[in-house]
């Protein structure tokens, strides 16, 4: 299914849902390169929410220890996404994050997020069991390996490309084996 059916179809269903409630806290989990942040961002564009993603916060770098990184979905930083992210948004107040950049190897200036009657959480390890049951709907996205590689290659470079290949992709796979994040999911695309 292309990103604009499945943005179809999510729509629709967090429509129905927002009849039940008035807030959601959706989550859109999967593989590197199966288009969860286009996915995410076109709802964004669309319904006006709050996008959050994972990226902001992955390990860094003192944190990067042998044993987190063997644990499966240890490669995010699940305790402070949970103090600044989850706990906050379940209060439904303005809250601020500050995310981790990658580049400078340090947390950057904050991010504020306002109250929505919508918020995306989108990224892999979004779905991680330490904060699966504090979304209203999750959700999983794949891509075929060839099709996941050459957008990797297309969006990184091949450089970044064998990166990839070779730690992040193996790490990601332990953590949906692990968890059966899939199953886990109610919508899968």
């Amino acid at each position: 299914m292309k990103i604009s059916g499945a943005a179809e179809a999510l729509r629709r269903e967090i429509q129905v849902r927002l009849r039940e409630k008035p807030r959601l806290i959706i989550a859109i989990d999967g593989r590197c390169a199966s288009g969860k942040t286009t996915l995410a961002m076109a709802l964004k564009r669309e319904l006006g929410c709050n996008v959050i993603h994972m990226d902001h916060f992955f390990l860094r770098h003192e944190q990067r220890t042998p044993e987190r990184l063997a644990e499966p979905g240890g490669n995010v930083d699940y305790e402070r996404f949970s103090e600044e992210v989850i706990i906050p948004l379940k209060k439904g107040g303005a809250f601020a994050y500050r995310p981790y950049d990658c580049q400078s190897l340090r947390l950057a200036a904050e991010i504020c997020i306002e109250p929505h009657a919508v918020t995306i959480i989108e990224g892999a390890y979004s779905c991680h069991p330490r904060f699966i049951d504090k979304y209203d709907l999750r959700i999983f996205m794949s891509v075929e390996a060839q099709e996941q590689t050459r957008r990797i290659q297309n969006r990184n470079g091949e450089a970044s490309a064998a990166l990839f290949r070779e730690k992040w992709i193996p790490l990601e796979e332990q953590y949906f084996k692990a968890f059966r994040v899939w199953e886990q999911c109610e919508m899968r695309f």
